[in-house]
């Protein structure tokens, strides 16, 4: 179940975009509801994009419908990152998150989770469904397809980095601030233990990345335990480095939650930042499934479960 430490800010601001960039990404062109939740629309474009004057990007007079979407790219690195029971309003322009909030980013504000409490949504975002999961009992294990058994079908490759994992390949419930209620991978039955790596391997060199890479951070660095400051520190320390080097390599971030801290529509933060990305806000409506349908889109990969029933999100595209 969502936790509110009685340190956290009620409310979060994804700043302007000009001034809180560092000086590196700033170059023009940087950058779920229920089972039932509705399709990102092909053809959204950004409502607002505050603080840009990149002519390809959105400006604040674009109305949500207007616009004309790019094809889907394909990235050569994807790293997604899952952080903690927040609602759009306690991430969107927040004065305790200026990284998360100065950068360059399409940011999706219909974005929701699929359920309540956390571990069902970390299955649906990589498997394409719940599996009926309905609480954070550990161990869980699930059957069927997954994005990690996609990708490797396909000839490409897929690793989860778990900040806190006490060895790679463990399967344990928790360890310190480590929880495996977060780590879907291992409750995935038939991935190599190879793919679920601690954080402490993600490599110096992006380059040495997989094609997609799934970062959780612990229970404090996810801002489930700590203060939103703390979180975007940490994520302006360990990927701030992978979104600069990203601009001049064709590399994708995603930041998402996976929860919001209120069951009324579930209405999470979701970003995206890379060179293929115009920056802005864009009203489109997604669900994890989306996310997922999203990735195995780029990647020419069929759609799982849920993930078949939307479309992915192409309106945010160079």
């Amino acid at each position: 179940m969502p936790v509110r430490t009685a340190a956290h800010r009620p409310s979060i601001t994804l700043r302007h975009l000009s001034g809180v960039v560092v000086a590196a990404l700033a170059l023009a062109g940087c950058t779920s509801s229920g089972s039932g939740a509705g399709t990102a629309s092909s053809g959204s474009a950004p409502a607002s994009s505050p603080g840009t004057s990149d002519p390809g990007a959105a400006s604040s007079s674009s109305p949500a419908s207007s616009g004309t979407p790019a094809a889907l790219p394909r990235p050569a690195r994807t790293v997604v990152v899952v952080m903690e029971n927040h609602s759009l309003d306690d991430v969107l322009d927040d004065p305790d998150a200026p990284w998360l909030n100065g950068l360059p980013a399409a940011v999706l504000t219909d974005w929701h989770g699929v359920a309540h409490p956390s571990q069902p949504n970390y299955v649906a975002l990589l498997t394409g469904s719940t599996h009926g999961v309905t609480s954070d009992h550990c161990p869980t294990t699930v059957t069927g397809g997954s994005l990690p058994a996609q990708l490797t079908a396909a000839g490409l490759t897929f690793t989860g980095f778990s900040e806190g994992l006490p060895a790679a390949g463990s399967t344990t419930c928790s360890a310190g601030r480590y929880r495996r209620k977060h780590n879907p991978w291992v409750d995935v039955r038939g991935l190599p233990a190879t793919m679920n790596q601690p954080f402490s391997a993600f490599p110096a060199d992006p380059a040495a990345l997989p094609t997609v890479s799934v970062v959780v951070p612990d229970m404090c660095h996810d801002t489930h335990d700590c203060r939103t400051a703390r979180g975007d520190a940490w994520l302006r320390e360990n990927l701030g480095p992978y979104v600069a080097w990203a601009q001049d390599h064709d590399g994708l971030l995603v930041v998402t939650y996976d929860e919001s801290e209120h069951h009324s529509g579930n209405h999470i933060p979701t970003l995206l930042v890379g060179p293929m990305v115009r920056p802005g806000r864009y009203t489109a409506r997604g669900d994890h499934y989306t996310t997922l349908r999203t990735l195995e889109a780029m990647y020419g990969l069929p759609a799982l479960g849920e993930a078949a029933a939307r479309e992915p999100l192409t309106g945010v595209w160079r």
